[in-house]
């Protein structure tokens, strides 16, 4: 997945979808508000908002999926 992601990305949008990650894994194993992961990590709370819907509302559940499957392989 990582080559694939080089091939496909810029290395800004490499940081971009890094930073998402990042903030999705803090939303789902701390209980950091929005404003404390802004603080930690530079991310706008708006993506921050972002990602906390894509993790807890919308169906798509990509983010939901990746983190446990993630936490299965640990």
């Amino acid at each position: 997945m990582g080559r694939l992601l080089v091939d496909l990305c810029t290395p800004a949008e490499i940081r971009t979808l890094a930073e998402r990650w990042h903030v999705a894994r803090l939303l789902d194993g701390s209980k950091l508000s929005y404003r404390e992961i802004h603080d930690a990590t530079g991310v706008s709370t708006t993506t921050i908002v972002r990602v906390a819907r894509f993790l807890k509302q919308e169906p798509n559940r990509g983010y939901r999926l990746a983190l446990d499957s993630l936490g299965a392989a640990k």
